[in-house]
């Protein structure tokens, strides 16, 4: 079984930063690409940031220059740091991992969520 343990959301004020982190565990013998999503209140989920293990980058054009997107392939983690956060940034963030490889075969598998709130 494959899990993924998300943390780091919080509330800030605009403008302020935040770093979310999340670890795949399990009999992972590869993982193609991890991201994040999020979903705000009455909203669709919504692509944040993806990356392949070649370290491919992929983001939505509302966090471009504000969000960055990082992995390390050895311990399964990915994180997202945000910087000049927005109001409109709040929502909840979910860690995706898309094609994970284990002895048993492959699948995606999601996070549970974290909140983050960007409020004065």
């Amino acid at each position: 079984q494959v899990q993924l343990v998300e943390s780091g959301g919080g509330l800030v004020q605009p403008g302020g930063s935040l770093r979310l982190s999340c670890a795949a565990s399990g009999s992972i013998f590869s993982i193609n690409a991890m991201g994040w999503y999020r979903q705000a209140p009455g909203k669709e989920r919504e692509l944040v940031a993806t990356i392949t293990s070649g370290g491919s980058t992929k983001y939505a054009d509302s966090v471009k220059g504000r969000f960055t997107i990082s992995r390390d392939n050895a311990k399964n983690t990915v994180s997202l740091q945000m910087n000049s956060l927005k109001p409109e940034d709040t929502a909840v963030y979910y860690c995706n991992a898309f094609r994970v490889y284990t002895g048993w075969g492959s699948g995606d598998y999601w996070g549970q969520g974290t909140q983050v709130t960007v409020s004065s």
